[in-house]
Formats: structure tokens, C-alpha cells, sequence
């Protein structure tokens, strides 16, 4: 991560890079202003043969500018005053982590002064942050150009001690996520999954992992079905935080799917991008990272967040179209199609949880359809949820953090497509609504009472180029998002 001091006044070293801030209409801050000045309107000259227009995170840059000791100048846009919130704060430091990530520069001091708050000046400092991580640890033969060269930013003007201990917090249960997506299936696995989240009882956090025979007697033999064609053993790991300092709280539970490599079963994907269902874990590596973030900032709220934890192959023992499996709660299932598997995982994990933490809110993540690719591209997740209340609490916080959901429906009409000829349920509906009928499958698994809401992930874990807040890759979608859904609703 980058190492982020505040400065209340001048930065300690003038040859670092500086960045100043400027509005529409080029509007100058005051550090902005001085720079102008000092090097005979420069600035001013740079932003119109640019044609910057001050939008939040728009750059000029000026190699060795004259008349300033600094190596490079940064103008950035900060966007109309009026929108100048935490998102577009974070978008600002973003685009300056990008513009300076390699470019050899070691150090940046950003001059807020006037500008930008404590709050905002650390929501800037957290977009610099999640912008900054990288996964380059399997890189052996990297460009000296290609590598990351900045490693400190300071921000001049000062921040709010307070809100950059919270998002720091934040950024660490990120970076967590992004790091478990972003392995490769041969290194994550269930078992060193669930080892590398050992050291979150560090942290506070208590553990409870299930191995294959714990889960055998329970009855699991839907998400067993889905992990014996594999020689990697399934597991369920559960992550509690109890911030409240009571034991009468019932628990907000969080489920993932963990998927940690996904061929389709004996109903094999195309080869085509199949490397890429190393991240078919996605979903529960959003609720790690959002567990490691809540008990990191000591939240006042009862989480627990279950993960269940399997790999999906085609093995001579693998489940076959057609088997008959039964799950926790006794209801049996028709596999129709083995590349259906997350839902057979995430009903066994989420009746566990029910039966184990007795929560009244359920919210589970999954990377579980192409359909919800296909229905709403990469800009939302899709959401499905049994309570209008539950809805608009994480529509909110995904609008509050800039992880969008977008809820689409669910109903009896629906759930009849499932229905099995020879079974209680059949893991897969027809071609159309397949995102819709796959929600349908888990919500059989809620107990009545329980307000559930289902995000399908699978169009927002992983970008194909890099974002505001993201390199190409791994983007932690669904962290910031739990976090906030925790913040806004179950701390007292």
C-alpha cells in the first residue's frame, strides 16, 4: 500500500512531484495559483492547449516546469464544486495514483489546502491507495518502465485522522479480496484459502472451519456433490466479529461462494477463457475482505460472514447430469447441468448458517450466472431480495461507495421454472431468466422470516481493463459495499 502522511502545511521535499487542484472553468485553488505564478502562467498556458475542463480526476501534467523546484506538476480536475463528494474525492486520488504509478517518481505531495476537508482529503488518499495494488508477484521478467515506482503521497492541508484510520481499515479487507481473486487455482484452493485467513483471528475475528467429514454428517450433499470430482477437499469456513459486547445480538450473516476453480464439471466449459473461473471464488472473497475490514475498524455490529469452499471438476467420480443429490435441509435436488454449482454450494452454507447463528438478515455474493453479464454488462451487480427495506439499504450503500447494484425480480412465476419431475427442485430452469431462476433455487433455502438478498457478482469482480479505482483485474467489488451495509444499518 502507499504510505499516506498529512501535512499541515509544506511538503518536507519541494523536488518531490506536486499536484494541485483546479475547477471548470479553471478555477485555480490557491496552491494552483502560486504554481501559475511562479512559473509565468505555465499552468494556465498547459490547461488550454489541453483542453482541460477541471472534470473530477482530469490531469495536466508539466515535466520540470520552470521557476518550481519540483520534477513534475500535476493540475487536476476536481469536478463542479457542488459534486465534490467522497466518490469523486476518491476518483481524484485514483487518477493521480495511475498518472504517477510508474513513472518513476518515488513521491507526490498533493496540495488540497482550501480545497478539500480532513474527510475528503482522506477519501482522496483512499482512492490513491485502492488504485495503487497491484498483483505483480509472479512477474519474473518485468520492464523497469513497467514497475511500480511511487510508494509515498502526502497531502498538504491536512485530514481527518479518524475517517483515514476507518478507510485504511477498508483498503487492507480490499486488498485482501483482490489478492485471493487474483491467485491462481494450483495456489488457492480450499484448504490454503481457508489458511490464509487464519491470521484474521488476529484481528478479533473467530473461526469455525467444517472439513469433509463434518459436512458429511450434516447432510451437505449438495455442495459435496459439487466437490468430489476434485482431489482438493472441500471446506466451509465461518468468520465471526462481535463487535457489540453482547451475546442477545443476532448476527447480520454474509455467505460467499467459493468456487476456487470452476471447469463446469462433466458439463465443461468451452476452453475459451477458462483460466478466468479462477476468480469463480469472487464471492467469497468479498466476504473474507469485508470481514477482514469490519473487525479491522472494530465496528460495532455482529457479523458473521460462511463461506463455502470447493473446486469443480471433471473426475471420474465427478457428479454427473442427472444425479439426484440431498441437501442440508433434506430437500433433494436434480443436477440438470454440473456447470450450475455454485447454487448447490451456497444452499448447504446458508442453511448452515441459518441453523448455526440463527441471523434475521442473510445476504449472500456469488460469481453464479453469465445471464447477469448478459442482463446488465459490468456496470451492476445483480440484486434479488425478499424485502424492500433490505433492498434499499444495500442499494444505498453500493450508491454511497460506488458499487452499484441493480435489483431485478423474483416470484412464484419464476420459481415453477425449477420445479424437477423426479425431485423437489432441479438446479437449473429453462435458457431465459437464468440469473432469476437461479435466485429462485437459493431463496428455497431461506428459513420464513428471514430478510434475504442475493448479489450476483459475476460481471464485477474482475475487469478486463483497468478502472478509477482498479488496475486490470481483480477489482474487490463487494467489500466496500458490505462494509458500508454494516456501517449504515447495525451499529448502534
Amino acid at each position: 500500500m502507499l504510505a499516506i502522511t498529512y501535512l499541515p502545511a509544506v511538503a518536507a521535499d519541494a523536488t518531490d512531484a506536486l499536484v494541485v487542484l483546479a475547477g471548470p472553468g479553471l478555477v485555480l485553488s490557491d496552491a494552483a495559483k502560486a504554481a501559475d505564478a511562479a512559473t509565468g502562467g505555465a499552468v494556465t498556458a498547459a490547461a488550454a492547449a489541453a483542453r482541460f475542463d477541471g472534470e473530477a480526476g482530469a490531469i495536466v501534467e508539466i515535466l520540470a516546469p520552470a521557476g518550481l523546484p519540483t520534477r513534475r506538476l500535476l493540475l487536476v480536475g476536481t469536478g463542479p464544486a457542488a459534486k465534490l463528494d467522497a466518490l469523486a474525492a476518491e476518483r481524484i486520488g485514483g487518477a493521480i495514483t495511475a498518472r504517477l504509478l510508474t513513472s518513476g517518481e518515488a513521491h507526490v505531495n498533493v496540495d488540497v489546502a482550501g480545497v478539500l476537508d480532513g474527510v475528503l482529503a482522506a477519501h482522496l488518499a483512499h482512492g490513491a491507495t485502492l488504485r495503487a495494488w497491484r498483483f505483480d508477484q509472479y512477474r519474473t521478467k518485468q520492464p523497469e518502465k513497467q514497475k511500480p515506482t511511487l510508494v509515498g503521497l502526502s497531502i498538504i492541508g491536512g485530514g481527518d485522522a479518524d475517517v483515514h484510520a476507518r478507510l485504511a481499515a477498508i483498503a487492507g479487507g480490499v486488498a485482501r479480496t483482490r489478492a485471493l481473486v487474483s491467485e491462481p487455482p494450483n495456489v488457492l484452493y480450499p484448504e490454503s484459502f481457508v489458511e490464509s485467513a487464519r491470521d484474521l483471528a488476529a484481528l478479533g475475528v473467530e473461526l469455525t472451519i467444517l472439513d469433509d467429514a463434518a459436512m458429511r454428517a450434516l447432510g451437505m450433499g449438495a455442495l459435496l456433490g459439487v466437490a468430489q470430482g476434485s482431489v482438493r477437499p472441500a471446506r466451509i469456513l465461518a468468520m465471526r466479529w462481535n463487535g457489540t459486547g453482547r451475546d442477545d445480538v443476532k448476527p447480520v450473516c454474509l455467505v460467499g461462494k467459493g468456487v476456487t476453480f470452476d471447469t463446469g464439471g462433466i458439463s465443461l466449459k468451452p476452453p475459451g477463457g477458462m483460466e478466468d473461473m479462477k476468480w469463480d471464488m469472487g464471492g467469497a472473497g468479498a466476504v473474507t475482505g469485508a470481514m477482514h475490514a469490519i473487525a479491522a475498524r472494530k465496528s460495532k455490529a455482529h457479523v458473521v460472514g460462511v463461506i463455502g469452499l470447493v473446486e469443480n471438476m471433471p473426475d471420474g467420480n465427478a457428479q454427473r447430469p442427472g444425479d439426484v443429490v440431498t441437501t442440508m435441509n433434506g430437500q433433494t435436488v436434480e443436477v440438470i447441468n454440473t456447470d450450475a454449482e455454485g447454487r448447490l454450494v451456497l444452499c448447504d452454507a446458508i442453511w448452515w448458517a441459518q441453523e448455526t447463528f440463527g441471523p434475521e438478515v442473510v445476504v449472500d455474493l456469488a460469481t453464479l450466472t453469465g445471464a447477469i453479464i448478459v442482463s446488465l454488462g459490468h456496470e451492476h451487480a445483480g440484486m434479488f431480495a425478499n424485502d424492500d427495506g433490505l433492498a434499499g439499504q444495500l442499494n444505498a450503500a453500493g450508491a454511497a461507495v460506488g458499487e452499484k447494484l441493480w435489483r431485478m425480480p423474483i416470484g412464484d412465476a419464476y420459481d415453477k421454472l425449477i420445479d424437477s419431475d423426479i425431485a423437489d427442485i432441479k438446479n437449473v430452469g429453462p435458457r431465459e431468466g437464468g440469473s432469476i431462476t437461479a435466485a429462485q433455487f437459493i431463496g428455497r433455502f431461506i428459513k420464513p422470516g428471514v430478510k434475504w438478498a442475493h448479489l450476483d457478482v459475476a460481471g464485477t469482480v474482475w475487469a478486463s481493463k483497468a478502472g478509477p479505482l482498479w488496475d486490470k483485474g481483480a477489482t474487490g467489488y463487494g467489500v466496500r459495499l458490505l462494509d458500508r451495509f454494516v456501517a449504515d444499518n447495525f451499529e448502534g
